[in-house]
């Protein structure tokens, strides 16, 4: 078995500290020298795309230092282990299984008797079998009508991934003449949400996910509560437009409010729940089963990528080293996430979740506190928009924050327009280039205002097109960043405890066992 240590006890971390400030970009990507690291400092990911460092603040000696680093902290082994069904997250002493939900395994995992790679491939069957039904018009609403519309009820895991992945494909789908149903969200607890979701859609043509692995979420069934009396007063029967998504233990697993129940397990938390029935069920029913199991095909394939020792053939463990450098030896602690790709639009939220409720912890697997920095702040928006708002910072400003960029050649909907000389694609794709380039190199000028010292390190996935399996391989090589990062830092990535007191507070406030300041904001509100 594998040895968890802290990364500060480890000899080959001393020597990464003693490469701080090893590479100049602004050299390293001048003339020959950058073409040359573009071309070589790039390895090949799943579904077509691949991780390009070449405007990273690492060489070869850096590289070398981080895979002595890999090696010695058994990041390969801790990851056949998590395969293997070992209990990764010490906190709530759980495994970890979101990857087998997508078929990567090395031996069958079985829990108190169930194979679970069985039980997750059988809820994928029967979201698929429910939405094969519901497209081919088996399964309709009291008036015989079919169901155009699909909203999902759920909170933080249950809706910043899913709804990422549709709003990645819908364009795509419409193209491709795969978008079966419209899909919608509702997460918020603010009535606002809800209410405008639903003054917006079709209620008579609608079905709703319930998702809560619980069944006791309190902002998923708040708004439960708020859609069936939406439902209620529409003249429509709510269980005949409602599904769950839950463990088969809630109380929503055998309720005839239900039209049927499909359902998750304890060892897949809510971040990286997008593989599971949490994401299967809305999108096989938005874009149909067949669509879905290519996501799930892309990010097994990205899986299977990060089992490679090498990790200079395992983009997934390369990009987690770089941003450990960035974060422990470099100081940077904020990371931008950059997608020159309009269908990304909600992926740096999904990321900030995945990333930040993963690995911003303060102590070790075994509750010690630690004394180095891990998980960064993630923030971003897609290009070019972000390009008119936050880039200054970015270009000038005090802080260095590095980037990650994504980019694709060519767009989702097949009809671009040449507009002076060049399509829609390629201005976007130009603006991406130049961004990496202006980043790295900067700008000399006497008037220090226009002066740019460059040196702001980046990096880019490039692909082809996004598609449902370059998608899921963009999914799976995120969550495994995050979760080789986490094993650097020796942290259990998998519990989210951070989240846990305000829950508490919250309830005590609405029950008014409340004292102190907390009754003084309280009554702020009025509650």
């Amino acid at each position: 078995m594998a040895t968890w240590k802290n990364l500060d006890t480890l000899s080959s971390y001393k020597k990464l500290q003693e490469l701080k400030n090893h590479v100049n970009i602004v050299e390293a990507m001048s003339g020959e020298n950058g073409a040359k690291r573009v071309a070589e400092y790039s390895v090949p990911m799943a579904g077509g795309q691949a991780f390009n460092f070449a405007a990273k603040e690492v060489d070869d000696a850096v590289l070398e230092a981080l895979a002595e680093l890999a090696k010695e902290h058994e990041l390969i082994d801790k990851y056949k282990e998590l395969l293997n069904g070992a209990v990764i997250n010490t906190g709530e002493k759980r495994l970890v299984l979101h990857q087998l939900a997508r078929k990567q395994q090395l031996d069958p995992v079985v829990v108190d008797g169930v194979d679970k790679g069985e039980f997750y491939l059988s809820q994928h069957k029967k979201a698929a079998d429910f939405a094969n039904k519901v497209h081919a018009g088996e399964i309709t609403n009291a008036a015989g009508e079919p169901f155009t519309t699909v909203v999902q009820i759920g909170i933080g895991g249950s809706d910043l991934g899913p709804r990422a992945l549709y709003i990645a494909l819908e364009n795509w789908a419409r193209t491709n003449g795969t978008l079966k149903m419209e899909a919608k969200f509702i997460s918020n607890v603010d009535p606002d949400d809800a209410s405008a979701i639903l003054a917006a859609t079709d209620l008579a043509h609608s079905l709703f996910i319930v998702v809560s692995k619980s069944g006791t979420t309190l902002e998923t069934l708040t708004n439960e509560a708020f859609v069936k009396d939406a439902l209620t007063k529409a003249g429509l029967d709510p269980s005949k437009h409602m599904l769950a998504v839950t463990s088969e233990t809630s109380p929503l697993a055998k309720s005839a409010d239900y039209l049927e129940a499909i359902f998750m397990d304890d060892y897949i938390g809510g971040r990286y729940s997008s593989s599971s029935a949490v994401g299967g069920v809305v999108l096989s029913l938005a874009f149909g089963p067949e669509v879905y199991a290519q996501i799930l095909e892309g990010a097994a394939e990205e899986d299977a990528l990060a089992l490679n020792e090498d990790i200079m053939a395992n983009p997934d463990l390369l990009d987690a080293l770089i941003g450990v450098y960035e974060v422990n030896v470099q100081g940077y602690n904020t990371t931008a996430v950059l997608p020159y790709s309009q269908a990304l639009s909600r992926f740096p939220a999904h990321l900030q979740q995945c990333d930040m409720e993963s690995n911003g912890k303060s102590v070790n697997r075994f509750s010690e506190p630690v004394s180095y920095s891990t998980g960064p702040i993630i923030f971003g928006e897609p290009g070019t928009n972000g390009q008119h708002s936050f880039y200054q910072l970015l270009h000038q400003g005090t802080n260095i924050v590095p980037i990650q960029f994504i980019g694709y050649k060519d767009s989702q909907i097949g009809n671009d327009v040449v507009i002076e000389g060049s399509t829609s694609q390629k201005k976007l794709c130009a603006n991406v280039v130049a961004q990496i380039m202006a980043f790295a190199c900067g700008k000399d000028d006497e008037n220090l205002n226009k002066k740019f010292d460059g040196g702001r390190p980046s990096s880019i996935i490039v692909g082809d097109q996004l598609t449902p399996k370059s998608l899921g391989a963009l999914l799976a090589h995120f969550e495994n960043k995050i979760m080789f990062q986490g094993f650097v830092w020796n942290l259990n990535s998998f519990d989210q405890e951070g989240v846990q007191l305000g829950k508490v507070l919250a309830k005590r406030v609405l029950a008014h066992d409340t004292d102190g300041a907390l009754k003084a904001y309280s009554d702020l509100f009025e509650i």
